[in-house]
């Protein structure tokens, strides 16, 4: 039974955490995406800053997503045999989810720069 609360509270602090990088990147993109082709000229820069900017944010977000399979899985059975480590385990999977933050931010990046 308490091994079942904690795989509950697990997935949802993991939903939390990534609420809000569904948010920017959703509500931001058509804003970035007329600033990148408003100062971009015929060469075709917004173009690729736009492909830039989605490749890293997708594949950001791929890796946090094998990582926190991955860790998620071990986490579930470090807590069946302690349930002492819940925080330990929490910080472990918050870590492995900020790979798709680490996206988000090189993709920020590569639209400011692009225009």
């Amino acid at each position: 039974m308490r091994s079942e609360r904690h795989l509950v509270t697990i997935s949802i602090l993991g939903a939390v955490a990534l609420a809000p990088i569904l948010l920017v990147v959703l509500m931001g993109s058509s804003g970035a995406a007329e600033a990148v082709k408003a100062a971009a000229v015929d060469s075709g820069v917004a173009q690729w800053a736009l492909l830039s900017a989605a490749i890293a944010a997708g594949l950001g977000t791929i890796g946090a997503g094998v990582a926190v399979a991955a860790v998620g899985a071990a986490a579930v059975g470090a807590l069946a045999e302690k349930p002492d480590l819940l925080g330990r385990v929490l910080i472990i999977v918050g870590l492995s989810e900020g790979i798709a933050i680490y996206g988000l931010i090189v993709a920020i990046l590569i639209l400011n720069r692009a225009g």
